[in-house]
């Protein structure tokens, strides 16, 4: 067994949680780029938390600018185990309303201007992202809202966008008709993709905003009514979080749907072929499989 970390990715308001112990804030050094900010770390209830502002504190990132690779480096340097990420994201489905929760289970990448993986020449690695989320960790984050009284339903594809714009008309009725999307977001891609390259169990939960534009009655998407419906997810989302050292506890056994072992047959390079720059930066993401 090892000691459960777990780490929220997410807005300003969620990494404000009441009975966190020994908190502080400290600075990690990644080779891959400093992170969106420092990380809040402590203990809730017994279990170790950490807590990223994934645009910074006071939103200074854009989807785009946001160093997916230098933040998930710096949690794995920190020793987490589980990451959760919690988004604020746009509704393709009507019983999915403004306010409601959803656990993604699936993901649409449709961004392109972002670095999507910690590999490269040198050091070619391949992983399955068929699941891109982890079962136990996503059971866990909706347990969790269930119980705390939020609207929240099971599995849902996130349409990922570059951004910053949001959609066209024309792009959301696509998404929602054609390609069966279920909630639109800028930032869960590639940060699950990489998480899973470094072998973190990772779960979504998108925090629904908006009908993004599709909706005949509600019209285009509003950034005033999204803050505001954001400030009362705030709330919801810190009762969320407060609930996941009891479900998740202090101590984890090896995940059983293999997330903490994703990189096990991935490397392709062989031994004599690897770049050594390149493994000694994937130190902390793949030392495990490459030691």
């Amino acid at each position: 067994m090892t000691e459960t970390k777990i780490a929220v990715i997410g807005g300003s308001g969620i990494y404000d949680i009441d009975g966190l112990e020994d908190a502080k804030w400290q600075a990690v050094d990644s080779p891959f780029g400093t992170p969106s900010d420092e990380i809040l770390t402590g203990r809730l209830d017994g279990v170790k938390m950490a807590f990223l502002p994934r645009h910074g504190r006071g939103h200074v990132h854009t989807p785009t600018s946001v160093p997916y690779r230098a933040n998930i480096d710096a949690l794995k340097r920190l020793g987490v185990t589980d990451v959760i990420s919690v988004s604020a994201t746009g509704s393709f489905r009507e019983e999915m309303a403004p306010g409601d929760f959803v656990v993604v289970d699936q993901f649409i990448d449709r961004t392109f201007a972002r670095e999507k993986s910690f590999f490269g020449p040198g050091l070619v690695a391949h992983v399955s992202v068929a699941h891109p989320t982890c079962p136990r960790l996503s059971e866990a984050c909706y347990t969790a809202a269930k119980d705390a009284g939020i609207t929240v339903h099971k599995g849902g594809t996130y349409l990922a966008m570059e951004g910053p714009q949001f959609s066209t008309l024309a792009e959301s009725k696509m998404y929602r008709e054609s390609w069966g999307a279920d909630v639109i977001g800028m930032t869960n891609m590639p940060e699950a993709k990489l998480a899973r390259e470094a072998e973190l169990c990772y779960a979504s939960v998108a925090m629904v905003t908006d009908y993004d534009s599709w909706h005949p009655d509600h019209g285009e998407v509003d950034v005033s009514e999204i803050i505001a419906i954001l400030t009362g997810n705030a709330d919801n989302g810190r009762d969320l979080v407060r609930r996941l050292p009891a479900l998740l506890g202090a101590e984890r056994n090896p995940c059983e749907h293999g997330c903490d072992r994703a990189l096990e047959f991935a490397i392709l390079t062989a031994p004599d072929k690897r770049d050594p720059a390149m493994v000694a930066k994937l130190d902390a993401v793949a030392g495990r499989v490459l030691a």
